[in-house]
């Protein structure tokens, strides 16, 4: 799994992890184990990468696909993630197996320090919407990829068809003036697929998915989905401790109440709809 050189930028080689608690490990503990492992598998399913095959994996985060698809390659393939988090890179280099040749690469999606046609298989789940420039990722997605190579990728739904988001969303509104999930939920099927066709790939498909999410603990869920949310906002850092404090105290209450009907003993049980597109690239 050597890298190619004509492209290649330079790894981000730190192995130091953030002391937590940090955002990139509440993210790995909290939502990979319940949320985004289920849909990497779905992903990963959907691809089907093969033995051998050399995989990219776009806004890797913490690394749930990479993980998914290293056992599959094998030996013989080769894996890389891509995220422009250190802090995700830090966390997802320590959840990897010791035994994986797995290249990781602090990057922009718009800007993939690879090779051309250097992939076989490229992935991105729940990263495209955030891009700043979502034509030129899915283009330099098709930049890597060899003849005949494929995309799989996702994006969750607009808020309409996402209930518990949805009153997240709108709790933000209310107690701090900012919509903090609208970019998260905010491409239609119709621009995915504008932006593949936009890319040059071919053989397009676009499903509608939904899946019912549980998390073991309700009330953790919410407190820490609002401090999510929250902590990255400027109004709230300009808060003193006792003001963040009260602040999501009464994001707490609102949101307990707002979540009722998905509460069940301890669990929060979350319904969540995601578009998964698939493409190809011409072989010639």
């Amino acid at each position: 799994m050597k890298a190619s050189a004509s492209r290649e930028g330079r790894r981000s080689m730190s192995e130091t992890t953030p002391q937590a608690p940090n955002p990139a490990e509440a993210y790995e503990s909290l939502l990979v184990p319940h949320q985004f492992a289920p849909w990497a598998r779905d992903l990963v399913a959907r691809a089907d990468p093969k033995p051998g095959e050399r995989v990219l994996d776009v806004a890797c985060g913490t690394g749930i696909v990479v993980r998914s698809v290293v056992a599959l390659v094998g030996p013989n393939g080769r894996v890389v993630g891509v995220d422009s988090s250190p802090g995700m890179l830090a966390v997802a280099r320590t959840r990897a197996p010791s035994e994986a040749p797995i290249e990781w690469y602090e990057a922009s999606a718009e800007a993939l320090p690879l090779s051309d046609a250097a992939f076989d298989l490229v992935l991105c789940q729940q990263g495209l919407q955030f891009f700043t420039d979502k034509l030129s990722a899915t283009r330099e997605m098709r930049r890597v990829l060899a003849s005949g190579g494929r995309v799989a990728l996702s994006v969750w739904q607009t808020l309409e068809h996402n209930p518990v988001h949805k009153a997240i969303n709108e709790a933000t509104v209310r107690l701090l003036g900012t919509p903090a999930l609208a970019v998260a939920f905010s491409v239609s099927a119709q621009e995915l697929e504008a932006l593949l066709s936009g890319a040059s790939f071919q053989d397009i498909t676009i499903e509608s998915v939904a899946m019912t999410l549980r998390f073991p603990s309700a009330d953790r869920y919410i407190k820490l989905s609002m401090l999510a949310r929250a902590s990255v906002q400027p109004i709230f850092a300009e808060l003193d401790e006792a003001e963040q404090a009260t602040l999501l105290e009464a994001a707490h209450q609102e949101l307990s109440a707002a979540l009722q009907r998905y509460i069940h003993g301890d669990e929060i049980v979350v319904p969540i709809a995601a578009y998964v597109a698939t493409a190809h690239v011409p072989a010639f």
